[in-house]
């Protein structure tokens, strides 16, 4: 097996607007089920620079830091530490955290491809061959993918 899942999606945006749709609409397109928050999830984000944190913030000061940025090139580029663990907790070590590339890749007529890698589940230890298989199953990213396409499409009709 691959240690990385790989996905990719064209949308209808330039690259500039793909990259705040995949960054600063975080919440208008993740979808609350894939939070420890679900139905109380207040706000989604991630830090718009290098170290900021990938977090979620829930009813009454709950919030979990679930990554870091570890490079910011808007708006061609980020990635960011993976601190979910296969169990679906909170990893705090940064030596056990997978790696999420997204570069967004301008084209002719305002079109943008936007290629997802998630790369070195085996830092993850037990359970990282499923995890994989997990993130790249219909329900993991091309799901995912998917909504910000549709978030993305919304955002030029609006």
């Amino acid at each position: 097996m691959s240690d990385s899942v790989n996905a990719a999606v064209r949308v209808e945006v330039s690259a500039e607007p793909a990259f705040e749709v995949f960054v600063d609409e975080l919440a208008s397109w993740w979808p609350r089920e894939y939070t420890w928050s679900q139905d109380v999830l207040e706000d989604i984000g991630i830090e718009p620079h290098e170290g900021g944190l990938c977090f979620e913030r829930g009813p009454q000061g709950f919030r979990c830091d679930w990554g870091r940025v570890l490079i910011w090139d808007p708006p061609r580029r980020l990635v960011l530490a993976w601190q979910i663990s296969p169990r679906r907790e909170p990893e705090p070590d940064p030596a056990k955290a997978s790696e999420v590339e997204v570069r967004f890749d301008g084209e002719e007529g305002g079109v943008t491809r936007v290629r997802l890698e998630h790369r070195d589940f085996d830092r993850h230890g037990e359970g990282s061959a499923g995890y994989a298989r997990m993130l790249g199953a219909p329900e993991g990213w091309p799901f995912l993918l998917d909504r910000f396409t549709a978030a993305c499409a919304a955002r030029t009709s609006g």
